[in-house]
């Protein structure tokens, strides 16, 4: 019987999500994700929320996906929406540097463009020069409507910073955008929807035309409709079309790692050398369970 394959995926919404589908997702294969900050459905209107938002990240989720033997880690960003509301962004920029160093953040991001307005650009660019002097990778939003000017602005933007384009993650692509963004050497994300954007079928046939090379799947699950089981179910459909296993791992794994895994944060041992479930456990006094009988691995040597 073939070994299930680990997969892993970098741009997912826990906060929006229940442990029913961190259970679905571990079952699935789903060893780490990545939560990127973003917006919540409607806009913020204090600092106070984004600071209590970005604790989360680094606190409670990180904590809630261990229960069900999934390793967390996130991106910190002001997200391309919030940005136009200058007066409370130039807040956010300020709280940033308080959670960029925290153990399980890996990257700045989701940063971009919407709108594509002056106040956006500021901000997008104000982010890449946090992440030059950190050295840490981005990952970038890419808009939803004029998205392949859009696109294409992200990236003149990113190497008009400086940014090595080998450090920076493409999000929300399609077949308009795939080729300039690995042309120029960035890596491209797709974010596969359940009837909309990407679905996971064009997925297989990106990956049959460009190969495998600088090319990752995410859910982006979030609030909305969407599928937290999208990674794994666009793996097992590459596998089905004939797309080869190797191809499949690095798209749905390796290609992630390798980038996000790149300040040392997040590391392949923190999964493969686990220390187990262990449900009795509380944060902040608090539990997930809910009053159920908690489960604790107890075959692990501690």
């Amino acid at each position: 019987m073939e070994e299930k394959m680990m997969i892993i995926d970098p741009h997912v919404h826990m906060t929006s999500r229940t442990t029913d589908d961190y259970e679905a997702m571990a079952a699935a294969g789903v060893v780490a994700i990545i939560e990127p900050s973003f917006w919540l459905g409607q806009p913020r209107t204090q600092v106070g929320s984004f600071q209590d938002y970005f604790s989360s990240l680094v606190g409670w989720e990180p904590f809630r996906a261990s229960q069900f033997g999934i390793k967390h880690y996130c991106t910190i960003g002001l997200n391309s929406k919030e940005a136009n509301n200058e007066a409370l962004a130039e807040q956010v920029l300020e709280l940033l540097p308080l959670y960029v160093h925290k153990e399980n953040v890996v990257a700045i991001g989701e940063i971009g463009y919407d709108d594509q307005t002056p106040a956006e650009d500021k901000y997008f660019r104000a982010q890449l020069e946090l992440a030059k002097e950190l050295n840490l990778p981005v990952q970038v939003h890419t808009p939803h409507r004029d998205k392949k000017a859009g696109t294409i602005k992200s990236m003149e933007v990113c190497l008009e910073h400086g940014l090595d384009p080998s450090m920076v993650v493409i999000d929300h692509n399609n077949e308009e955008t795939v080729k300039e963004v690995l042309d120029r050497g960035f890596l491209a994300a797709f974010t596969i929807y359940p009837k909309t954007k990407m679905g996971n079928e064009r997925m297989v046939e990106v990956v049959r035309k460009f190969g495998s090379t600088n090319i990752i799947v995410d859910s982006s699950a979030d609030w909305g409709v969407s599928d937290p089981l999208a990674v794994p179910k666009t793996a097992s459909l590459m596998l089905k079309r004939g797309i080869s296993r190797e191809d499949v791992r690095k798209t749905c794994y390796q290609n992630a790692l390798d980038i996000f895994g790149m300040n040392g944060k997040m590391k392949e041992s923190d999964w493969l050398n686990p220390s187990g479930i262990n449900q009795t456990q509380l944060f902040n006094d608090n539990s997930v369970l809910r009053g159920q009988e908690p489960k604790v691995d107890t075959d692990k040597i501690v």
